[in-house]
């Protein structure tokens, strides 16, 4: 069986109300998350989940508040000997502008996203103003981009794209096989509290807590479920413990 080793690069970070993310819970709390890129380490091919922000806000209160170093996206792939030349494959969870605004910096790359991404990146609905079509017209007019449209596509051994429509339409969480287990990085911006969350919340018999920003709530509190129960190793993609983390597992 082909094992893989996940490392987080926090490649920029974001200050915001906390309940962006926790729905109902948590309102009016400042709170700064991380941004990541994952590269994905592997026998053959240089593997990233997402590509974080074209220019990250690099300050000391930032880093203390995630815990971790914040990286420009060459600082964060020169840690492991990288390049963006050198990135074979971009692996994306969904296409709001914080995860693939570095995209066309991998100018080797294939780039793997739901088609629904496709679809909303290029005629977004009002609320949603995160997704920004500018950051993929490079890759795009390149041809480097290949849609999914399968529910559970592999992409190579040992890895699985899931589409996991909890935060976007086209959301898609990535299914890694590690050492130690199945790892799987949530295609959804979310936190370990969402999974795990206080008994405030338990106490109203509530599992977990959807996303705070959501296609249909009821549909994403069951998914939550649903990759909670399947993973090994739950890797929530703003959650700020990676920050320090060298490697998973």
């Amino acid at each position: 069986m082909t094992t893989w080793k996940i490392h987080p690069i926090v490649a920029g970070t974001k200050v915001f109300d906390k309940g962006m993310m926790t729905y109902q819970h948590d309102y009016g709390k400042t709170y700064t998350i991380p941004i990541y890129t994952w590269y994905l380490e592997g026998p053959e091919h240089h593997v990233l989940v997402d590509t974080g922000e074209m220019h990250p806000i690099r300050s000391e209160d930032r880093e203390k508040a995630i815990g971790g170093e914040i990286n420009t996206f060459e600082q964060g792939l020169a840690r492991f000997g990288l390049s963006p030349e050198d990135i074979d494959i971009v692996l994306h969870t969904h296409l709001h502008n914080d995860h693939c605004e570095n995209d066309y910096k991998c100018s080797n790359a294939l780039f793997y996203v739901h088609e629904k991404e496709l679809e909303h990146i290029t005629a977004p609905h009002p609320l949603d103003f995160r997704y920004l079509e500018d950051f993929i017209f490079e890759v795009r007019d390149a041809g480097q981009i290949r849609p999914v449209k399968d529910k559970r596509e592999e992409i190579l051994p040992g890895i699985e794209m899931v589409h996991t429509p909890a935060h976007t339409p086209g959301g898609m969480s990535i299914v890694i096989n590690t050492e130690k287990g199945k790892a799987i990085i949530t295609g959804f911006c979310c936190l370990m509290e969402n999974f795990y969350p206080p008994k405030s919340i338990t106490a109203m018999e509530m599992e977990v807590i959807p996303p705070g920003t959501h296609v249909n709530v009821y549909e994403a509190y069951d998914i939550l479920l649903r990759i909670r129960e399947e993973a090994d190793i739950l890797i929530p993609l703003h959650e700020p413990e990676f920050a320090s983390v060298h490697t998973v597992p």
